[in-house]
C-alpha cells in the first residue's frame, strides 16, 4: 500500500492550492481518505474526511468554506484544495488511509507554504 502526495507548494496568501495524493496497493473506494495538518511547532489537525467509494465528504467545522476533498476513482487519487489562503495555514498537509476507528497507511505529506 502507498499513498504519494504532490510536491512542496509556495502560495501567495489569498491563493488556492491543490494538494493530490495517489494510491496504490489496495482498492481506492474501500477506505475513506482524511486529510491532516502539522504547522510548525503544533500537533495534528484533522482537516476531514472523503469516501471516494461515492464522494460523500464531511468536513472540519475550521475548514467549512475554504475546503474541497474530491476523489477520482479512474486514477484512484484524492485531492484536497483549499483557498484563501493565509500565512496560519503554512503547514504539511497529509493524507491519510482510514481503517475504522485508525488510520494505517500515511503519505509522505506535502509543504505548503504560504507566504508573499
Amino acid at each position: 500500500v502507498q499513498l504519494v502526495q504532490s510536491g512542496a507548494d509556495l502560495r501567495n496568501p489569498g491563493a488556492s492550492v491543490k494538494v493530490s495524493c495517489k494510491v496504490s496497493g489496495y482498492t481506492f473506494t474501500s477506505y475513506y481518505i482524511d486529510w491532516v495538518r502539522q504547522a510548525p511547532g503544533q500537533g495534528l489537525e484533522w482537516m476531514g474526511r472523503i469516501d471516494p467509494e461515492d464522494g460523500a465528504t464531511k468536513y472540519a467545522q475550521k475548514f467549512q468554506g475554504r475546503v474541497t476533498f474530491t476523489a477520482d476513482t479512474s486514477t484512484s487519487t484524492a485531492y484536497v484544495e483549499l483557498s484563501s489562503l493565509r500565512s496560519e495555514d503554512t503547514a504539511v498537509y497529509y493524507c491519510v488511509r482510514r481503517r475504522g476507528t485508525y488510520y494505517d497507511y500515511w503519505g509522505q505529506g506535502t509543504q505548503v507554504t504560504v507566504s508573499s
